[in-house]
Protein backbone atom coordinates (compact mmCIF):
# COMPACT_ATOMS: atom_id res chain seq x y z
CA UNK A 1 0.00 0.00 0.00
CA UNK A 2 1.09 3.00 -1.07
CA UNK A 3 1.24 5.76 2.56
CA UNK A 4 3.38 7.77 1.68
CA UNK A 5 0.76 11.35 1.26
CA UNK A 6 -0.90 9.90 4.34
CA UNK A 7 2.49 9.82 6.28
CA UNK A 8 3.38 13.17 5.38
CA UNK A 9 0.52 14.42 7.10
CA UNK A 10 2.21 13.25 10.44
CA UNK A 11 5.58 14.83 9.88
CA UNK A 12 6.37 17.46 12.47
CA UNK A 13 8.71 20.04 13.40
CA UNK A 14 9.66 20.40 17.28
CA UNK A 15 8.92 24.51 18.09
CA UNK A 16 10.34 25.18 21.65
CA UNK A 17 9.29 28.19 24.20
CA UNK A 18 10.75 28.81 27.66
CA UNK A 19 8.62 26.07 29.24
CA UNK A 20 8.13 23.20 27.21
CA UNK A 21 8.30 21.68 23.21
CA UNK A 22 5.33 21.44 21.30
CA UNK A 23 5.50 19.52 18.30
CA UNK A 24 3.69 21.72 15.59
CA UNK A 25 2.74 19.91 12.06
CA UNK A 26 4.90 20.82 8.77
CA UNK A 27 3.16 22.00 5.87
CA UNK A 28 3.65 19.62 3.41
CA UNK A 29 2.92 20.55 -0.64
CA UNK A 30 0.42 17.59 -0.12
CA UNK A 31 -3.06 18.98 -1.07
CA UNK A 32 -6.30 17.33 -0.47
CA UNK A 33 -6.37 16.16 -3.61
CA UNK A 34 -3.34 14.22 -3.35
CA UNK A 35 -4.20 12.86 -0.08
CA UNK A 36 -7.77 11.81 -1.30
CA UNK A 37 -6.19 9.92 -4.64
CA UNK A 38 -3.69 8.18 -2.09
CA UNK A 39 -6.86 7.01 0.02
CA UNK A 40 -9.36 5.73 -2.85
CA UNK A 41 -6.34 3.32 -4.23
CA UNK A 42 -5.34 2.20 -1.02
CA UNK A 43 -9.51 1.62 -0.76
CA UNK A 44 -8.83 -0.59 -4.22
CA UNK A 45 -5.66 -2.30 -3.97
CA UNK A 46 -8.05 -3.57 -0.22
CA UNK A 47 -10.71 -4.89 -2.42
CA UNK A 48 -8.13 -6.53 -4.85
CA UNK A 49 -6.85 -8.00 -2.06
CA UNK A 50 -10.31 -9.20 -1.20
CA UNK A 51 -11.00 -10.78 -4.76
CA UNK A 52 -7.65 -12.75 -4.81
CA UNK A 53 -9.07 -13.89 -1.13
CA UNK A 54 -12.24 -14.89 -2.56
CA UNK A 55 -10.85 -16.26 -5.80
CA UNK A 56 -8.24 -18.53 -3.10
CA UNK A 57 -11.63 -19.72 -1.77
CA UNK A 58 -13.10 -20.58 -4.17
CA UNK A 59 -10.11 -23.02 -5.89
CA UNK A 60 -9.77 -24.71 -2.80
CA UNK A 61 -13.30 -25.26 -2.07
CA UNK A 62 -13.66 -27.08 -5.99
CA UNK A 63 -10.04 -28.49 -5.17
CA UNK A 64 -9.09 -26.75 -8.01
CA UNK A 65 -5.57 -25.99 -5.36
CA UNK A 66 -4.98 -28.08 -2.39
CA UNK A 67 -2.10 -25.65 -1.35
CA UNK A 68 -3.70 -23.79 1.93
CA UNK A 69 -0.44 -21.54 2.50
CA UNK A 70 -1.55 -19.80 -0.73
CA UNK A 71 -5.14 -19.62 0.70
CA UNK A 72 -4.08 -18.72 4.54
CA UNK A 73 -1.55 -15.94 2.89
CA UNK A 74 -4.39 -14.16 0.53
CA UNK A 75 -7.11 -14.22 3.66
CA UNK A 76 -4.05 -13.00 6.00
CA UNK A 77 -3.24 -10.45 3.19
CA UNK A 78 -6.64 -9.20 2.96
CA UNK A 79 -7.53 -9.28 6.48
CA UNK A 80 -4.61 -6.49 7.30
CA UNK A 81 -5.64 -4.58 4.30
CA UNK A 82 -9.28 -4.07 5.54
CA UNK A 83 -8.03 -3.33 9.44
CA UNK A 84 -5.61 -0.49 8.20
CA UNK A 85 -8.57 1.06 5.54
CA UNK A 86 -11.10 1.08 8.42
CA UNK A 87 -8.24 2.53 10.77
CA UNK A 88 -7.79 5.78 8.08
CA UNK A 89 -11.18 6.04 7.94
CA UNK A 90 -11.91 6.43 11.41
CA UNK A 91 -8.95 8.97 11.97
CA UNK A 92 -10.81 10.75 8.78
CA UNK A 93 -13.99 11.17 10.62
CA UNK A 94 -12.29 11.92 13.75
CA UNK A 95 -10.57 14.69 12.20
CA UNK A 96 -13.71 15.63 10.45
CA UNK A 97 -15.75 15.48 13.53
CA UNK A 98 -13.00 17.55 15.39
CA UNK A 99 -13.62 20.37 12.53
CA UNK A 100 -17.25 20.63 12.78
CA UNK A 101 -17.08 20.93 16.58
CA UNK A 102 -15.05 23.75 16.25
CA UNK A 103 -16.58 27.39 17.21
CA UNK A 104 -15.49 29.70 15.43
Amino acid sequence: MDITAIKNLYQSTPVTDSNNTVEIPTNQSEDFGAIFDSVMNMVNETNTLANKASAEEIKFAMGESDNTHDLMIAEKKAEIALQYTVAVRDRFIQSYQTIMNMQI
